[in-house]
């Protein structure tokens, strides 16, 4: 059974992240009514979509930011890794509580089930030494 490294694995999960998330902030910012009923939510009013768009905005650059690692030095990667966790974190808290409130539905668990795995995931990986420099 083939093994990957640390680096493969933060690499791919970057590509895959970068890829959701940017893709996902744009369709928030520029087509949220058609984004929103894919995701199995209720599309809301005027005034708050102008809100939802600003959100899009954040998720596409934390998406981005994944992507930028991918082109990067090992180094980057790690700390891309690192601080995206705290993105994670602060999103799915946010999120999960909102739903348990009862502030957004529960078809919104898809953001904290995602925001959630992928905090660990990186957690995991950063571990195990992905983007650790040759030199330590």
């Amino acid at each position: 059974m083939k093994t990957y490294s640390p680096d493969f694995l933060a690499r791919a999960l970057c590509g895959f992240a970068g890829a959701m998330d940017a893709a996902a902030g744009l369709g928030l910012m520029l087509i949220p009514t058609v984004v929103l009923p894919l995701m199995f939510v209720a599309v809301p009013g005027p005034e708050a979509l102008i809100f939802l768009r600003f959100v899009g905005a954040f998720v596409a650059a934390v998406g981005t930011t994944y992507l930028w690692a991918l082109a990067a030095p090992a180094e980057r990667l790690r700390v891309i890794l690192g601080a995206t966790i705290i993105f994670r974190i602060a999103a799915g808290g946010y999120s999960l509580s909102a739903i348990l409130l009862g502030h957004l539905s529960p078809m919104w668990l898809s953001v904290p089930a995602a925001d959630f795995g992928l905090a660990v995931a990186q957690f995991l990986l950063l571990r195990r030494g992905a983007g650790r420099s040759r030199h330590d």
